[in-house]
C-alpha cells in the first residue's frame, strides 16, 4: 500500500496545487477536438466518403479503394454515421498529441544515451499498465468528458510512434551520417535531410501503430463520457443489446481496417492495381 499511497497523495497535490493548468488544457483540448468533430460531423457524408475512398485508392491501391468505399457505406445506412466521425475526431486528435510529443522524444531517444536508458522503461511502464488505471488521474485532473479519454488515449497509444522514431534513426548507416557530417552539415540540417528521410518508412509504422492503438481505446474511453461508437459498444453491453453492441463494434472494426490500410500506405507510391 505505500506505492499506492504515495501515488494517491502525488496525484492530489497535483490536482490541488495544478488545477488552473488543468483547467487550461481542459479548455484547449476541448477546443480542438470540438473544432475537428465539428467539421467532420458537419462535412456531407458522401463527401467524406468520396474523400477517403479517393486516397485509399491513390496511396493503397484500387482495392482497398474499394473496400473503404464500401465500409463507409455500410457504417452509414447501419445509422452510425455521427458516432463515426466522433470517434474518427478523438482518435485524430489524439494521434496528433501524440506524434507531435513522441517523434521529437524518438529523436532524443535515438542521439541521447541518457535520455534513452529514462525514457525506454518509462514506455514500458505506459504499455503494459491496463488501460483501465489511466482513467484514475484523466478524470481527477478533467473530470467526465472527452478530454479526459483524449488524455488516457495518448497515453496508451504514444509509445510505438516514440520507439519506431528511435529505432529509424538508430538504424540510419553510420557512413551515410559520417560521409554528411564530412561536407559540412549541422546537427538540424543532418537530422531534416539525412536521418528522418531514411528513418520515415519506420516512423510512419509508428503512426499506423499509434492510430490502431488509439482506436483500441474508443470503449474504454466512453466509460469516462468520451462520445462515439465506444458509447454505442457500451450501451449494447449494459443493456444486454447483443445486435446493437455486435453493429457498433463492426463500425469500429470497418474503421480501424480503413485508417490501417491508408497509413500503412502513406509513405508508398501511389498504386494504381
Amino acid at each position: 500500500m505505500i506505492i499506492g499511497d504515495t501515488i494517491e497523495q502525488g496525484i492530489n497535490w497535483l490536482t490541488d496545487n495544478f488545477s488552473g493548468l488543468f483547467d487550461g488544457i481542459n479548455e484547449s483540448m476541448t477546443s480542438m477536438i470540438g473544432l475537428i468533430e465539428s467539421f467532420w460531423v458537419w462535412l456531407p457524408f458522401y463527401i467524406t466518403i468520396a474523400l477517403f475512398a479517393g486516397l485509399a485508392f491513390w496511396k493503397a491501391g484500387i482495392k482497398n479503394g474499394i473496400l473503404t468505399l464500401l465500409g463507409l457505406v455500410f457504417i452509414y445506412l447501419m445509422g452510425f454515421w455521427e458516432e463515426t466521425m466522433q470517434t474518427f475526431s478523438l482518435v485524430l486528435g489524439s494521434t496528433i498529441i501524440a506524434l507531435a510529443t513522441g517523434i521529437p522524444l524518438g529523436i532524443w531517444s535515438a542521439k541521447n544515451k541518457t535520455a534513452n536508458s529514462i525514457i525506454r522503461p518509462i514506455l514500458d511502464f505506459m504499455q503494459t499498465m491496463p488501460a483501465f488505471v489511466y482513467l484514475i488521474p484523466a478524470v481527477l485532473f478533467f473530470g467526465l468528458g472527452t478530454v479526459p479519454g483524449t488524455f488516457a488515449t495518448i497515453i496508451f497509444a504514444m509509445p510505438p510512434v516514440v520507439r519506431l522514431t528511435s529505432l529509424g534513426i538508430a538504424q540510419v548507416p553510420e557512413d551515410i551520417v559520417e560521409a554528411t557530417k564530412a561536407f559540412g552539415a549541422t546537427p538540424m540540417q543532418l537530422l531534416r535531410k539525412v536521418e528522418l528521410p531514411l528513418a520515415m518508412p519506420t516512423i510512419l509504422t509508428g503512426v499506423n501503430q499509434t492510430i490502431m492503438m488509439s482506436l483500441s481505446m474508443v470503449v474504454i474511453a466512453s466509460m469516462i463520457g468520451a462520445k462515439g461508437l465506444g458509447e454505442i459498444v457500451l450501451q449494447g453491453i449494459s443493456q444486454l443489446r447483443i445486435g446493437l453492441g455486435f453493429e457498433s463494434g463492426l463500425a469500429v472494426v470497418l474503421l480501424a481496417m480503413i485508417l490501417d490500410r491508408i497509413t500503412q500506405n502513406l509513405g508508398k507510391k501511389s498504386k494504381k492495381k
